[in-house]
């Protein structure tokens, strides 16, 4: 059925219908009716405009006229209809052009956007980062404008104490021997209990960085070098950098408490004293120092080595401290004296790579450039025990709490695991080829035990099963230590940060 106009009989180009009859008309002819006879032509019925409803039809192609029988007509049609659509279609095209030219403008702005946003975000990254050095401490900027008295005066540089060596006296010897003597008995009455606030496996598997601090250390000579936790006051930690600074944070407020300057390169050793507001830092410049944080001074200045001074350890009575350095000695020394007790020297032609005391005291372990673990008697000054195995120079060595397990580990992709009751390897840890181990870690239980190196990883002690690896640093990891209970976790690596682990 065509749209006929019931006036003109001819094609509407504006149709509408009379709802008084339903005849089509054309809109212009059936107003001009109406005003003249206000009713519809059909049956007579009083029609107004408003009234009209009007026919919607598409605005390409008019309908086609009724006359449309001949084939003349019919290719007119055709061809007034292929005209309409090409036009349609140029227009469709121009107005493509015009939303591409659109978006392209509008994604060149995006992107100069995101640019400028990327900009801003590492400005205030950085901005951050200064604050959070920079921000105002409780005395601190007193104690740097103050002078540095040190209980050991300075003198040219070197501490006042006697280069020579002193002597083990049996006062000394005594007073190691009792202190033994009082952790042994304590051993034993733990027995193999495991404290009931010890983070179980299944919690330690669910750890999860709670947070990450790149603010301690400058950023012009970025890295972490070495760490410690103060075992009295837990939401302490120390960090030592190679911007040759130590830091003591206070993980809790997220504030810098003291910043410790002094060292003339980068600080390769840090150990938080366990029962006092000390800190004790070990240096490439061959010095040793021991601080007070409280006024960020140097209170003592010691100089044992003729090298860089490679490994550092408080003993347990806490008032002595061993080292070892590049120049094949090991030191102990008096911490509140800055005697120099006695100086030993390695029996190889290799130097010392890293120290670590037993847990009683008595004995201590070394690691060397030629692959050796050595384990001497602190009394005796002499060299007891020899572990070979790794190759490479020895990089970490830990003992276990429970005083019969050491591990060690090289620049060879593995940890091993000494029984010192049986002297002799009884586990190694392989790990991926290539890895490397900066720092081993026990927990203060014996449970647990981590390494940091290519990532963080912790294992379950006994049966030295991997429990969880944290892979958020970006860069070699250098330390790891637990908290008290294995409560949390603290990294850091040489990508400036000091990370937390732990459950939310």
């Amino acid at each position: 059925m065509s749209l006929v106009c019931s006036i003109s009989n001819e094609v509407p180009e504006h149709p509408c219908i009379s709802p008084k009859s339903g005849a089509i008309f054309e809109r212009r002819l059936i107003e001009k009716y109406i005003v003249e006879n206000e009713c519809d032509p059909i049956n007579g019925q009083p029609l107004t405009v408003d009234e009209l409803i009007d026919v919607k039809t598409p605005p390409i192609v008019r309908p086609k006229p009724p006359s449309a029988t001949s084939i003349p007509a019919t290719l007119k049609t055709m061809q007034d209809e292929w005209d309409a659509l090409m036009l349609h279609s140029f227009t469709q095209r121009q107005q493509l052009q015009t939303a591409r030219q659109e978006l392209s403008h509008a994604l060149y702005q995006h992107d100069a956007a995101c640019r400028v946003i990327a900009r801003l975000n590492k400005e205030v990254a950085a901005a951050r980062e200064a604050l959070a050095t920079l921000k105002p401490q409780t005395g601190i900027s007193a104690i740097q404008a103050a002078p540095q008295p040190a209980i050991a005066s300075e003198a040219g540089g070197v501490a006042t104490q006697p280069v020579e060596q002193a002597g083990m006296s049996a006062e000394v010897i005594q007073k190691l021997q009792d202190k033994a003597t009082v952790l042994t008995q304590e051993r034993k009455k733990k027995g193999r209990t495991v404290p009931e606030e010890l983070v179980s496996q299944e919690k330690l598997r669910g750890f999860l960085t709670l947070a990450s601090h790149p603010g301690l250390h400058s950023a012009s000579v970025p890295g972490i070098l070495a760490l410690d936790i103060n075992h009295s006051d837990q939401s302490k930690i120390l960090t030592g950098g190679n911007d040759k600074n130590a830091t003591v944070f206070n993980k809790d407020t997220e504030q810098i408490v003291a910043v410790l300057k002094g060292h003339t390169k980068k600080v390769t050793k840090v150990i938080f004293h366990p029962e006092e507001d000390t800190v004790i830092t070990a240096s490439p410049d061959a010095s040793i120092r021991v601080w007070h944080v409280p006024t960020s001074q140097t209170q003592l200045l010691l100089r044992c080595h003729d090298g860089p001074v490679t490994g550092l350890s408080l003993h347990p009575t806490g008032d002595y401290v061993l080292s070892t350095s590049s120049d094949k000695h090991w030191a102990f020394s008096d911490i509140r004296s800055g005697r120099l007790l006695t100086k030993v020297a390695d029996t190889a032609e290799y130097g010392l790579t890293s120290a670590q005391f037993h847990p009683d005291g008595l004995i201590f372990g070394t690691g060397t450039e030629d692959s050796q673990v050595k384990i001497w008697d602190l009394k005796e000054q002499s060299n007891v025990a020899n572990f070979a195995g790794h190759t490479g120079p020895i990089t970490a060595i830990s003992f276990s709490e429970n005083g019969y397990y050491l591990a060690t580990a090289a620049d060879d992709a593995c940890v091993k695991l000494w029984d010192l009751r049986k002297l002799k390897n009884f586990k190694t840890i392989q790990l991926d080829d290539g890895y490397e181990v900066k720092d081993l870690c026990f927990d203060q239980s014996g449970t647990y035990l981590s390494i940091a190196g290519t990532d963080i990883r912790v294992y379950l002690c006994k049966q030295w099963q991997e429990l969880k690896i944290f892979n958020d640093h970006t860069a070699l990891a250098t330390g790891v230590r637990f908290g008290r209970h294995a409560q949390y976790i603290a990294s850091t690596s040489m990508d400036r940060t000091l990370k937390l682990y732990g459950i939310e």
